[in-house]
């Protein structure tokens, strides 16, 4: 199977996953995969074998001419070309091709593989023998939730009965590494876990100011722990953080945690706080409520049907752009977007939990929506 290249993707496909491994159990299943996504699925058990594509080349486009940029382009085609190698020699009777590129309905193509089964995307269509089809109109693709899509494509395959949960799980290794991260947890108060960046790009981004205001107004109200998690390359999310803070703020970062432990920190928080990034999706498979804060991003494409999520976003005329960075340069669906808006849905599940921890009652994990 050809695996998504986003965090996010990744985990909305894993009810297909799922159901493909069950449908397949006797077969010898195998996920081609970037590197960077492959902790997602750490703690499950969807396959029997990982391959991993080549990296790609550090310059881009390379400059003609250029020695180095020359053999880093030679290295690359030579990857590819092992790639295709080691596929063929396997000798794969089926693929389902959960990523949309030409060039990965190409690599399958070219191994050899007998039956192709994707979405006819991208030119790609004469590559593939199964061809799905997602809506469009006037010549455009209809915002289709891709935890539907994914699960056609399992459907195609003939799987049947296919569960829109998220399935994901952790590692002892993971949960080790949150023990030492955290310390001796203190059940009095509610954990709250912030996702401030994105990999995408900025447009996704709220503010690290507003975040510190809301972690400051959880503090005070709730006697939260806030920890916010951040990647190698958010350390200027992290200064402007830690810079507005006013209450106590954990800030995780040096060293970034990695997705294992992501999940594991974020399999026992109480809430989740997020962009409309990777992440927002480990809160789903783990029954724990979340609050994600959308901006140039359409909700559409990414729903899951999770009913412990609530989502904030402003109503402007220029959203969804669906663009990394704001084409505007205002980035006014992010920098107007208040706390106050964004804690009207913590008091949501932050109230009843404090109710429940004076009372003494224990807070059930959420279940989805029927």
């Amino acid at each position: 199977m050809f695996i998504p290249s986003w965090v996010g993707d990744v985990v909305m496909a894993t009810p297909a996953l799922a159901a493909i491994r069950k449908r397949f159990s006797r077969s010898h299943l195998v996920h081609l995969m970037r590197p960077y996504v492959a902790d997602v699925l750490t703690g499950t058990d969807f396959c029997n074998e990982q391959i991993f594509w080549p990296s790609h080349p550090t310059v881009s486009p390379p400059p003609s001419g250029n020695p180095t940029s020359d053999r880093t382009r030679q290295g690359h085609t030579r990857g590819h070309l092992d790639l295709i190698r080691r596929l063929r020699a396997q000798r794969f009777d089926l693929t389902v091709m959960l990523t949309n590129s030409f060039r990965s309905a190409l690599v399958a193509r070219l191994a050899g593989i007998r039956q192709r089964v994707g979405y006819a995307r991208d030119g790609r269509g004469w590559l593939l023998t199964d061809r799905l089809h997602a809506p469009r109109s006037a010549g455009k693709f209809l915002p289709v939730p891709a935890l539907d899509y994914y699960n056609e494509l399992a459907r195609s395959v003939g799987c049947e009965n296919i569960s829109d949960q998220l399935l994901l799980g952790t590692t002892p290794e993971d949960e080790q590494a949150i023990d030492r991260r955290l310390g001796e947890p203190d059940r009095r108060r509610p954990l709250v876990v912030l996702n401030p960046g994105a990999n995408f790009g900025s447009a996704k981004c709220w503010p690290a100011e507003k975040y510190a205001a809301l972690a400051d107004e959880m503090t005070t109200r709730y006697g939260a722990r806030v920890v916010a998690s951040l990647g190698p390359k958010e350390q200027e999310i992290a200064r402007r953080l830690g810079a507005a803070a006013r209450q106590p703020l954990e800030v995780f970062i040096d060293p970034p945690l990695g997705l294992g432990p992501l999940r594991a920190l974020i399999r026992r928080c109480q809430l989740l706080v997020t962009n409309d990034t990777g992440p927002r999706h480990f809160a789903a498979a783990f029954g724990v409520p979340v609050v994600t804060v959308f901006g140039s991003s359409d909700p559409a494409w990414t729903d899951t049907r999770y009913a412990g999520e609530r989502i904030v976003k402003l109503d402007l005329d220029c959203q969804p752009c669906m663009k990394r960075t704001c084409p505007l340069r205002h980035h006014d669906c992010m920098q107007t977007l208040e706390p106050r808006l964004v804690l009207e849905k913590v008091d949501e599940f932050l109230a009843d939990r404090h109710t429940a921890v004076d009372s003494g009652e224990q807070q059930p994990k959420i279940s989805r929506q029927a």
